[in-house]
C-alpha cells in the first residue's frame, strides 16, 4: 500500500506519498480501506518531531479516518467485511490502509456520506470528554469554546447548543465568527479586536463561563481563570500559547473552580474504548436526527497531505480539511 510518510521532521515538504508494507489487524483488530482521512494540530506536530506516536502506534500520521473493512483479525465479532466504518486511531490514517482496534471504530453514522464521516471520531470523542464527560456541561449552563472556527470548536458549538446551553466562542475575524453563529454560538468575540473575559462577563452580567474548553494552554491561562464562573471548568486540550503559565490558585480557590488538561492519542484502550462507547450512545442519534453534522472546510487527495498542513497552519480553514484516498 502507499502511505504518507515522515523521513525527516521538518515542514509540510517532509510528508512523502511511499509504498510500505501492508498492516496485519491483530487480535480485537479490524484492517479497514481508508477512504478519508482528516488532518489535525496532532499531525503538524509530529511532522515537525515534537508529537512521537504512542508504542505501539503506527508511525504514519492520521488519528481519525473513514473507510470499509477490509479484514477481521482473531477474536472480532459485531462488525462484517464492508461495512462503512469511522475511527479514532492513534495513527497510520493518511495510508490507503489501518489496523484499528474496534473499541474504536464506529458505524458511518444515518446522514453523513463515507467520506465526511471522517470528520468525526476525533473531533467529536475530544469534545465529548472534555466538556460532557470530564466538565459536565449541563443544560442552561455558558460553554466558552476558543477557536470556535476549527473543527474541534465547530463540533463543540454544536454540541453545546444540542444540550441546552448557551455558546460562547473566540475566533479570528467577522467571517469566522459569521460562521459560528450559523452553527449555533450565541456571544462572539474576534480575539484579535476584544477581551474574551470582558466580552464573556459582560454576556453573562458578570457572572462567567461554567465550562472552558482551551486549545491555547499558557497563553491564556490567567484571563480563562478570570473568565469562570463560580463553580467553573476549565479543560484544557491545547498548547498553542505554550506550556508553561503561573496559576493564581487564590482566584481558583475563591472560585472554587478545576482546571483539567487531557489528550486522547496516549490514552489506554479501555480508556479510548469507553469514550467511544459514550459517543455513539450520545452523539450519533444527534448526527442522525440532523442535529448535529461535520463541518468539511476542503477536501484534498491523501498524497497532497503537505497542502492540508500548509492550510490548517495557515489558519484560513473553518471545520475540518480532508484528505481522500
Amino acid at each position: 500500500m502507499y502511505a504518507i510518510t515522515i523521513p525527516e521532521p521538518g515542514g509540510p515538504e517532509a510528508l512523502v506519498w511511499a509504498e510500505v508494507p501492508d498492516p496485519v489487524p491483530g487480535e480485537g483488530e479490524v484492517l479497514v480501506e481508508v477512504a478519508a482521512a482528516a488532518v489535525n494540530r496532532a499531525d503538524v506536530l509530529q511532522r515537525q518531531g515534537f508529537y512521537n506516536p504512542p508504542p505501539g502506534a503506527s508511525p504514519y500520521p492520521g488519528l481519525e479516518c473513514s473507510g470499509r473493512i477490509a479484514a477481521l483479525g482473531p477474536g472480532v465479532s459485531g462488525w462484517s467485511v464492508g461495512d462503512e466504518v469511522c475511527a479514532l486511531l492513534s495513527g497510520g490514517g493518511y495510508a490507503e490502509k489501518v489496523a484499528v482496534p474496534i473499541g474504536q471504530l464506529l458505524p458511518v453514522p444515518d446522514g453523513v456520506d463515507l467520506a465526511q464521516a471522517a470528520a468525526l471520531p476525533e473531533v467529536v470523542c475530544t469534545v465529548w470528554s472534555n466538556v460532557f464527560m470530564v466538565s459536565h456541561l449541563r443544560p442552561g449552563e455558558t460553554l466558552l469554546v476558543h477557536g470556535g472556527a476549527s473543527g474541534i470548536g465547530t463540533m463543540a458549538i454544536q454540541l453545546g447548543k444540542a444540550i441546552g446551553a448557551r455558546v460562547a466562542v473566540t475566533a479570528g475575524g467577522p467571517d469566522k465568527l459569521a460562521r459560528c453563529a450559523e452553527l449555533g454560538a450565541d456571544i462572539l468575540v474576534d480575539y484579535r479586536e476584544q477581551d474574551f473575559v470582558d466580552e464573556v462577563l459582560k454576556a453573562t452580567d458578570g457572572v462567567g463561563a461554567d465550562v472552558i474548553l482551551d486549545i491555547m494552554g499558557a497563553k491564556y491561562l490567567e484571563r480563562n481563570v478570570r473568565a469562570l464562573a463560580v463553580n467553573g471548568r476549565l479543560a484544557v486540550i491545547g498548547l498553542q500559547g505554550g506550556a508553561k503559565g503561573e496559576l493564581n490558585l487564590g482566584a481558583l480557590l475563591t472560585k472554587r473552580a478545576a482546571v483539567t488538561a487531557t489528550s486522547l492519542r496516549g490514552r489506554p484502550a479501555a480508556e479510548k474504548a469507553a469514550i467511544v462507547a459514550a459517543v455513539r450512545e450520545h452523539v450519533w442519534p444527534l448526527i442522525a436526527g440532523g442535529r448535529v453534522r461535520p463541518v468539511v472546510d476542503r477536501t484534498l487527495p491523501l498524497s497532497d497531505a503537505a497542502e492540508g498542513h500548509r492550510v490548517l497552519e495557515a489558519s484560513t480553514h473553518v471545520g475540518k480539511v480532508l484528505l481522500t484516498a
